[in-house]
């Protein structure tokens, strides 16, 4: 398998994915790269936005990403995400209504202190619904 790049996915929770793929495309702070085998060592923050993981045959995985790093180097690319949710888990009308919920969180709170922490989790699942419907 000397054709594939060897490619981990961590979030704080766990190990996400461990195999041999054929590409991965990283959304970067400059904007999305490629990564196949052979690829230049780099290291870069991530953005919020979705990472696709090209198997060998075509089958592609999306996965949506928000914050952490991607280093490649001589062994393949690890991805450190702070928060990483396969696309094809998420249901477009049930993520609306966390929108809705979270908006209702933002208005309802009665202290600054929780208003940002509603404000930070709306954010959130905002970035997730406009990755969901790329």
């Amino acid at each position: 398998m000397a054709n594939n790049l060897h490619f981990d996915l961590v979030s704080p929770e766990r190990l996400l994915m461990s195999s041999e793929v054929e590409m991965v495309t990283v959304p970067g702070v400059e904007g999305d790269f490629g990564v196949y085998i052979g690829h230049a060592p780099v290291i870069t923050t991530l953005r919020p936005g979705v990472l696709t993981v090209q198997r060998q045959g075509g089958s592609d995985e999306r996965i949506f990403v928000r914050g952490g790093f991607a280093e490649v180097n001589l062994d393949g690319l690890t991805v450190l995400a702070e928060e990483a949710m396969p696309l094809a888990e998420l249901d477009a009308a049930a993520l609306d209504q966390r929108v809705k919920d979270a908006e209702e969180d933002v208005a309802d709170a009665k202290d600054d202190e929780t208003r940002q922490k509603a404000q930070e989790r709306m954010d959130r699942l905002k970035e997730l619904r406009v990755a969901l419907m790329h």
